[in-house]
């Protein structure tokens, strides 16, 4: 499979509605790979098939705690309840991070890879990551839910070119920097 770019604002496929995927046929299913292979390369935990230029509905999450990824054709979010602020961040939208409004757990209706009908309710960063990647294949961007605009906030990248003797100062980079990204 291949590890394909990221598309990055002010890009005008990430503003655009992806189509449903009639055939889950070899064409779908390569895209699908390759997104993996992308996302997991990126190291994030999901990617809409428009943020890699295909508008087609598909997304990919890979959760920390699976080891697999799960691939969803014309995902879709049936009910959802509550709500509450998270921070997130996008590979669309390098180096920046934002409070955003997402729902407390949602419902999921999808298809898998083999063509089944999935369909799950899910809570914490499950629910917010099929959200986020749902409202990429609609052409909305986690900006669009910032709580204020004042919230979104640029993430400098440390320089770790140099060696430092002292460990505790790696862990301390490592520790500051593990805010999970939503793709």
């Amino acid at each position: 499979m291949a590890n394909l770019p990221i598309l990055e604002i002010p890009n005008p496929i990430l503003r655009k509605r992806a189509k449903r995927v009639r055939s889950i046929d070899k064409k779908m299913l390569r895209i699908a790979y390759d997104m993996v292979d992308t996302l997991n390369a990126a190291g994030g935990i999901g990617l809409a098939a428009n943020q890699i230029g295909q508008l087609w509905r598909i997304i990919v999450l890979q959760m920390p705690e699976e080891e697999s990824s799960r691939i969803y054709f014309n995902p879709e979010i049936i009910k959802t309840e509550g709500t509450r602020e998270v921070e997130e961040g996008c590979l669309s939208i390098p180096n920046y991070r934002g409070l955003v409004t997402r729902s407390v757990s949602i419902k999921f209706q999808g298809k898998d890879y083999s063509d089944n009908i999935v369909t799950f309710k899910a809570e914490n960063l499950l629910s917010q990551a099929v959200e986020h990647e749902v409202d990429h294949l609609n052409g909305i961007l986690y900006t669009d839910h910032l709580v204020a605009h004042s919230e979104l906030y640029r993430v400098e990248e440390p320089d770790i070119s140099h060696t430092n003797e002292d460990s505790s100062n790696n862990n301390d980079y490592l520790n500051s920097s593990s805010t999970i990204e939503l793709k």
